[in-house]
């Protein structure tokens, strides 16, 4: 399925989609090679095939991915949390497919510019707050919607950095239509110096672009939602189901929560649709701004000092950081053998398999 798509479309692929593609393909097989071990009571052998650990093959980046969480929590404040979403409209998506490191880029940057700038003039807040910007492309169908989540903490600190001020609502920081205009307003005037206004039709600037707000508790829900984004693609193994007649079909969650549905496609739209989730090589889809950036960081205890204080009493505490999850697949060493149940022992390195090098 693969292979035939890419020898059709091989001039007009991106070299992030060929990479992508070829790291999918030769994933823990025998092309890449892999570690030989042997079952200590029985003797018998078992082979594991290395893997590619490309950010978009949909069975590795666990253990980066459970590496992140173990991070994030640990800088959780004893606050609640607000989850933002702000979207782009549907008429700028296929100048970002064409521009995904100008205009992604831009999403993430003017999305934290104007929750910041509205947090500082809301009379209740007028500080400084600290986000985390998380950017999927992808909604539950996999198809085109790339927005930017934006994880905060419910509160802002003061500009003199003695006090931490609570906003009037517990819903949202700010007035979802004043940020839904200024979002516009400050992503209109970062793509300007890009050159690329030309390209978006006039009326995407006179209507109202998608903001939304909404409690996100401790915080821990969100961020383990966001880490996929992180570290793998929209799609996983265990959502196919099948290829028959040229058609893919896998399982979609639904909007309104009721369960999965199947999504079929043919093999070609299929590709493709995945394929325009495979971002540039080495773009962060992950950006912490305000006090939560690594330079301003040193804040924190502050803060959490001045919270414990009760300063602001009326902020319920979170509990602890839940313990990360354990990695699907430990070293060799660790392992047991599946037909003994003892413990594997290494014994050599398998090279990679001589008619498919890596």
């Amino acid at each position: 399925m693969v292979r035939p798509y890419r020898a059709k479309d091989k001039d007009r692929l991106l070299p992030s989609h060929l990479t992508a593609m070829d790291a999918i393909e030769q994933c823990r097989t025998e092309a890449l090679g892999g570690p030989l071990s042997q079952g200590m009571a029985c003797g018998a052998l078992a082979y594991s095939s290395h893997a590619w650990k490309n950010r978009h093959c949909p069975t590795c980046q666990h253990d980066a991915a459970t590496r992140w969480l173990a991070q994030q929590r640990a800088l959780l404040l004893p606050v609640p949390y607000v989850l933002g979403t702000l979207t782009l409209p549907e008429a700028l998506r296929p100048v970002a497919r064409a521009h995904q490191h100008c205009l992604y880029t831009l999403l993430l940057q003017t999305s934290a510019a104007a929750l910041q700038a509205l947090t500082r003039a809301t009379r209740s807040l007028g500080g400084p707050i600290g986000m985390l910007g998380v950017l999927p492309t992808w909604p539950r169908d996999l198809a085109s919607h790339p927005h930017g989540h934006s994880r905060v903490p419910g509160g802002a600190r003061s500009c003199e950095g003695t006090q931490w001020r609570v906003p009037r609502s517990a819903a949202w920081l700010v007035p979802v239509r004043a940020l839904s205009k200024l979002f516009c307003g400050t992503f209109k005037a970062a793509l300007t110096p890009a050159g690329l206004c030309d390209s978006v039709p006039p009326q995407v600037w006179q209507q109202a672009w998608g903001t939304h707000g909404q409690p996100a508790g401790t915080g821990t829900e969100v961020l383990t939602s966001c880490a996929p984004a992180l570290s793998r693609m929209a799609l996983t193994n265990n959502r196919l189901e099948g290829l028959a007649n040229g058609h893919v079909t896998c399982r979609v969650t639904q909007r309104s929560g009721a369960g999965w549905k199947r999504l079929t496609r043919p093999a070609d739209a299929f590709i493709h649709r995945v394929l325009q989730h495979v971002l540039p090589k080495g773009f962060p889809t992950v950006r912490s701004y305000g006090f939560l950036r690594l330079s301003r960081r040193q804040v924190l205890p502050q803060i959490r000092t001045r919270l414990a204080a009760g300063v602001s009493n009326t902020l319920p505490a979170s509990g602890p950081p839940h313990a990360p999850r354990t990695p699907p697949y430990a070293p060799a060493e660790a392992r047991c053998c599946r037909q003994c149940g003892g413990t594997l022992i290494g014994l050599r390195r398998r090279p990679p398999h001589p008619k498919e090098p890596p």
